[in-house]
């Protein structure tokens, strides 16, 4: 029983070592659920692709970001920004489900990530959507 419990033990410390780098904020399926992976931000929204990479267009418009680069595949849109500050900031839309669309954003640089941002425009996302 103790070498079951030992090696127990040791499988769970090297699953903490190895780690899962995602942490999940909030409550509920896609109504204020976070993701956070590797300085990604991710959020699924009820919402149509079009409509909300329209939304995520519209608030970098707003708040003067100017859009350095967008690639698409069709099903997924990335698009390269820079904040005022200069740090660069990149928000990917995907089609998660039929009318479901997955958003990551990222803000700052490798190792410098602002979550706290990246926040910040998911809520503006959110509030848009509501409209």
């Amino acid at each position: 029983m103790t070498r079951k419990l030992a090696a127990l033990f040791m499988i769970s410390c090297s699953l903490l070592l190895v780690g899962c780098a995602a942490v999940i904020i909030g409550t509920g399926v896609g109504v204020g659920t976070y993701t956070y992976l590797k300085g990604d931000l991710k959020r699924v929204y009820n919402a149509k692709f079009d409509q909300t990479l329209n939304v995520c267009i519209s608030i970098l418009t707003d708040l003067n970001q100017p859009i350095l680069e967008k690639t698409t595949d069709g099903e997924e849109t990335t698009i390269q920004t820079e904040r005022k500050n200069g740090s660069p900031q990149t928000i990917t839309v995907s089609i998660s489900k039929v009318d479901w669309t997955e958003v990551s954003v990222r803000t700052g640089v490798f190792g410098y990530w602002n979550r706290e941002l990246s926040q910040q425009f998911h809520e503006f996302i959110a509030e848009r959507l509501k409209q």
